[in-house]
């Protein structure tokens, strides 16, 4: 049978999947691919649409009693993290209304934690692709991005007020965590699944080349410059195995959630993880 997986489009997804997906992991199953935003496969994820599927680390306390967390194959670094934008000189968000890709994302949750004692008037849920025109447009205040706006918020110019990575970086020491691939209990061994995620990443590596085609055809436009950027930033030590610093970033950003009340009580994530 088929191995369902959800991922998203971006460039840092499809490079690191190309090989499953297109059946060069020996031993691997066949793979039929859903291609989504994340805040999409976030509530997907609840329903257990998928038996591999890239989630927000925000979203696990919601997921992990139905899925195993995999050590490989999901977003988390340095120097990556979201960014506040805003037009003009605007100092802080004070009676502002602030666009975000998804109540979920893990970007939201960074930025809740940041604006705690200074939050804005106002939060919008908008479609990823919106929130730079949005903000560049005076629709929003403010607009919370993530991924490749890194590279390309200057030309709708925008300003940005905040970067989150820094600031997570700079409070914790640790990486920031981004996005998990989650196998689902009884669908996926998740030893398997975390064999075959790393010897397509590992693929990836070795010949750059034979995953361009299928990126470029789902980058959304992205120059190729900005794709690689974009791969080099977000494709990194941790997508192979989070080890040590990624299981303690992941537990920080859940432990201080829960502190804050911004979500439910979780078993530790490594307790759910197939770690080795």
């Amino acid at each position: 049978m088929a191995l369902s997986l959800a991922i998203s489009p971006c460039p840092n997804d499809t490079f690191v999947f190309d090989a499953l997906v297109h059946g060069r992991v020996p031993g691997a199953p066949p793979v039929e691919v859903t291609y989504a935003d994340v805040d999409v496969t976030n509530t997907a994820a609840e329903r257990g649409a998928f038996d591999l599927v890239k989630v927000s680390y925000a979203a696990l306390p919601w997921l992990l009693d139905d899925y195993h967390l995999l050590p490989c194959g999901g977003a988390l670094g340095r120097g990556c993290g979201p960014l506040v934008l805003t037009r003009g000189d605007r100092t802080d968000l004070t009676g502002a209304t602030v666009a975000v890709p998804g109540e979920r994302t893990t970007a939201y949750l960074l930025f809740r934690l940041w604006s705690a004692e200074q939050p804005p008037a106002r939060i919008v849920v908008v479609p990823f692709h919106e929130i730079m025109p949005g903000v560049a447009a005076g629709r929003y205040d403010a607009g919370l991005v993530i991924h490749e706006a890194r590279f390309t918020y200057p030309r709708h110019g925008l300003t940005a007020l905040v970067d989150l990575g820094e600031w997570w970086e700079g409070d914790t020491g640790l990486p920031i965590p981004l996005g998990a691939i989650l196998a689902r209990k009884g669908a996926v061994d998740p030893v398997e699944a975390a064999g075959w995620i790393r010897e397509s990443v590992r693929q990836a590596w070795a010949d750059p080349e034979a995953s361009r085609e299928y990126v470029l055809s789902h980058a959304q436009e992205m120059e190729p410059d900005v794709v690689d950027r974009h791969i080099g930033l977000y494709v990194n030590e941790f997508t192979a195995d989070l080890g040590e610093a990624g299981f303690a970033a992941v537990e920080a950003l859940l432990g201080r959630a829960t502190d804050a009340g911004l979500v439910p009580q979780t078993s530790s994530s490594r307790a759910t993880a197939w770690t080795s």
